[in-house]
């Protein structure tokens, strides 16, 4: 099993970041606006995914998205372009 790290933009440009080891199924969860998507994503019409790294175990995975949580938003750019 593999887990990702990902970036999402939201329609007012925010960047949420998050981690999960079914990508596919937890940008779904973001869209349908359930339970089980993040309450954050809950308040924006649409967004994007526009960054995601893989790692093979979840506790790099989570140290990864506690490292980008950290950073300020132009670092979290400079990764999603890879600068």
């Amino acid at each position: 099993m593999s887990y990702t790290v990902y970036l999402l933009r939201t329609s007012s440009n925010t960047l949420y970041t998050g981690q999960t080891n079914n990508l596919d199924k937890r940008i779904k969860e973001h869209y349908a606006k359930t339970g089980k998507g993040a309450k954050y994503m809950k308040y924006f019409d649409s967004f994007e995914l526009v960054y995601r790294e893989e790692f093979l175990t979840l506790v790099e995975a989570m140290r990864r998205e506690r490292e980008i949580k950290s950073w300020q938003r132009e670092k979290k750019e400079a990764l999603i372009s890879r600068d």
